[in-house]
């Protein structure tokens, strides 16, 4: 039995399946998990996702910033825009199902024992052990009778920097922002939502939010994101695996064997 870890998806079922092929992924003896944005852009997002529940317990995923949105669109708090490509899955039979099988999943999980994987990374100020705490208290909230209401507050950029006095709606605001929309750090701290670029080209006050010193990382612990395809799977440091390598943009997909550590992929053309 393996365990693998696929960087974003984002609808391309093809792709995905190109991927598991390449491994030779057995459905019943592998397990699979993904750094989330399962769907978002790609054309196959129904087939995605039909194909992912069906693993049942061999699967598991934390969430993407795509993920919550289609369940924002579901829930009749956001539009569908036409580059999401979720008409066919939002009509699907299914979809009831669908998002509540999503709400159930996590924004961190732990893949190993010294192994965490959420969508965007590590907040600097952050322990492992309290990013899983953190994601627990979102969890609780999108698993409850008022899950509605926690998405339709989860949109905006404030606060930008976390204090632990945060309550309500800011607080979860800012865990959601975090694990899934971070990229760049402020010199003063904050959140920067703005810069999508590759690091090399950034402006010289936004820092990677895995180049910010985190002294609440140990050193045998490591963390696997996805969420920043322009870094095309690059943080030039052991700790941090980047898993999302743009597929859906015309690039490859990538995954991770966790036990050998390999790394395969394919290619768009596939």
């Amino acid at each position: 039995m393996s365990t693998y870890i696929v960087g974003d998806i984002q609808g391309c079922f093809d792709g995905l399946q190109n991927l598991l092929k390449k491994v030779e992924f057995s459905p019943t003896k592998d397990h699979l998990i993904a750094v989330g944005d399962l769907i978002g852009r790609g054309t196959q997002a129904l087939e995605t996702l039909d194909y992912l529940h069906s693993l049942k317990e061999n699967f598991n995923t934390v969430l993407g910033n795509h993920d919550l949105h289609l369940m924002a669109i579901y829930a009749g708090i956001r539009k569908a825009k036409p580059g999401d490509n979720l008409d066919i899955l939002l009509a699907s039979s299914n979809i009831k199902n669908l998002i509540n099988w999503l709400r159930s999943k996590p924004l961190a999980l732990m893949a190993g024992p010294k192994t965490l994987v959420t969508h965007a990374g590590l907040y600097p100020e952050w322990s492992v052990k309290k990013a899983l705490k953190l994601s627990i208290e979102v969890s609780e909230q999108l698993q409850g009778k008022d899950w509605k209401k926690v998405l339709a507050n989860m949109y905006g950029n404030q606060p930008a920097a976390w204090q632990k006095t945060l309550l309500g709606d800011q607080r979860l605001r800012f865990i959601v922002n975090a694990m899934t929309r971070m990229r760049f750090i402020e010199k003063k701290g904050n959140l920067d939502f703005n810069c999508k670029i590759s690091p090399d080209l950034a402006p010289e006050n936004l820092t990677p939010w895995f180049n910010v010193d985190n002294k609440k990382l140990k050193t045998d612990e490591r963390v696997i994101f996805g969420h920043w395809a322009s870094l095309n799977g690059n943080t030039n440091l052991s700790q941090f695996c980047a898993l999302d390598t743009g597929y859906v943009w015309g690039q490859t997909m990538t995954m991770l064997n966790l036990s050998t550590n390999e790394i395969y992929t394919v290619n768009h053309q596939d």
